[in-house]
């Protein structure tokens, strides 16, 4: 966006969680081009901070470096990741939670079984890393504005200025671009509400906001982490009988409604258990529940949600009690769901096309999952090698049912992108929090997927007269899983916790 006139700002926001802003040295940038230094006032989520203006983005950025050594902050929080995992460990230990999904009853049947299986399963937090860092442009001339940015949620935007400039909606017009990957990220609006704060002080002058990308990575509203224990007992011929899981992670819509929309979750969030307790498996006796455990890690949407790394968890669990079954993880599922015909079809169709079972080049192995999410169901069969201590995915068979196939093109986009987004998480994917702050910062250590590292991909749709369903993110969750077990295939060791690492 080039609009007359237009300026730009750079940001340096609060280096800790909570940490708010005291003081800093404007005399360090004289000289500099800078037009204005605006405090912004934490909305939405939003850390504390300051914006910079000057004529350009590289003018605002270089003077935002040079005030940096200056600006001091209150404490803010001293969390370390090891600390919140112990926290959640402390969580499981207690027992208890919202009891999500119940049937029959799984602590006897467990006590009974012939064969116990236990496991526990942990994820990191995940970073959005769009291509497009956050930005926002505002022109406001006193009596109304207009608002330039790629947004998911263009009403939000329109209140959030509204009420910064304090006008009324109808005074505000805003602008939509392309997001420039938007994944959940782009669900918040809180660069737009700076972007605002940060025009409200420079009336007439159009100002174009640009999040750096170590402040993108720092300052995101992040995938939660999660601690899942699980346990499955199976009986004398191998048969799941029963299934108990407990989860405990941070829930994303208590903290997102208040911040984005101004109203408060009732009740207990789904996305939590989302993946776990509305499975299609037939397992007479289960109970899953999940505990909260909150931190000062700001969490939001991210691609899937909580299907994201739910989908792990079941999905290579599954594969557990199939290998301590001493049988073939296809028809391990297959059992599972003779009364699901639909969640068959897909699983045998993903089968038959990566040929499951077939004779493969030295060094290879397939691995199998199957996730529902957002009305569709998806199975992939993932082919991997390991060289040279590096994990190599070769190929990737997806079939999925979303129910009518409107655009059969765009379905095949979405999940070559699905892919590319579920491998980067499952190869690299990992936020650290050290002292309270984000220890990752850019492409070096928060790394995505490469060209030279991209699979072949083949996507089969199932033919469907049923309602269509969502594409945009299904075909995210099973990758993780399907290639978890590909490993495990490769060298008989079970990786629990993500990324994925070549050994463990």
């Amino acid at each position: 966006v080039r609009l007359p006139g237009q300026m730009f700002a750079a940001l340096l926001l609060a280096p800790r969680f909570g940490a708010r802003l005291i003081s800093w040295d404007e005399t360090l940038v004289q000289g500099m081009g800078v037009r204005k230094i605006v405090p912004l006032i934490p909305m939405h989520g939003a850390a504390s901070g300051l914006a910079l203006v000057a004529q350009s983005y590289w003018q605002a950025r270089r003077a935002a470096q040079a005030l940096s050594p200056s600006v001091t902050w209150s404490e803010g929080s001293r969390l370390n990741s090891a600390d919140l995992s112990k926290a959640q460990s402390q969580a499981l230990d207690k027992g208890g939670g919202f009891v999500f999904w119940g049937a029959g009853d799984a602590a006897s049947a467990l006590a009974g079984s012939s064969k116990k299986i236990s496991a526990e399963y942990q994820v990191p937090f995940l970073a959005h890393a769009t291509m497009e860092p956050m930005n926002c442009t505002v022109h406001y001339d006193g009596k109304q504005a207009q608002v330039h940015l790629g947004t998911q949620v263009p009403g939000l935007v329109q209140a959030a200025v509204a009420k910064v400039l304090a006008l009324h909606k109808d005074k505000v017009e805003v602008q939509q671009y392309y997001l420039g990957g938007g994944f959940g990220r782009r669900l918040e609006v809180d660069h737009a509400a700076q972007a605002a704060q940060i025009a409200l002080a420079l009336p007439g002058v159009p100002v174009q906001l640009i999040w750096s990308r170590e402040e993108d990575m720092r300052h995101d509203f992040y995938r939660p982490s999660a601690l899942v224990r699980l346990q499955a007992g199976l009986d004398k011929e191998g048969n799941l009988a029963a299934w108990q899981v407990m989860s405990t992670g941070s829930a994303i819509v208590p903290a997102y409604m208040p911040r984005a929309v101004g109203m408060p979750l009732l009740g207990p969030d789904k996305t939590t258990a989302e993946g776990l307790f509305d499975t299609a498996y037939g397992i007479a006796h289960t109970q899953v529940s999940h505990t909260v455990v909150d931190s000062p890690v700001p969490v939001g949407f991210w691609r899937s949600v909580g299907h994201s790394h739910n989908a792990f968890i079941k999905e290579s669990f599954m594969d557990e009690c199939a290998h301590a079954a001493g049988k073939d993880p296809l028809a391990y599922r297959m059992h599972l769901l003779q009364d699901r015909p639909r969640e068959r079809a897909v699983l045998q169709l993903v089968a038959d096309k990566a040929g499951w079972g077939k004779t493969l080049p030295p060094g290879r192995a397939q691995g199998i999952a199957l996730h529902e999410s957002f009305g569709s169901v998806v199975a992939q069969v993932v082919e991997a090698s390991i060289s040279e201590g590096r994990i190599k995915v070769h190929q990737v068979f997806t079939a999925i049912d979303c129910g009518l196939a409107v655009n059969p093109a765009g379905i095949r986009q979405q999940v070559e992108g699905s892919v590319v987004f579920a491998l980067t998480a499952a190869l690299y994917g990992r936020i650290d929090i050290d002292e309270g702050s984000v220890r990752q910062s850019n492409f070096h250590d928060y790394p995505l997927l490469r060209l030279s590292e991209m699979p072949v991909v083949d996507t089969f749709i199932v033919p469907s007269e049923q309602a269509p369903e969502g594409v945009g993110e299904p075909a995210v969750p099973p990758v993780a899983p399907a290639l978890a077990n590909a490993l495990f295939r490769l060298h008989g060791q079970r990786q629990r916790q993500l990324p994925l690492r070549a050994s463990i």
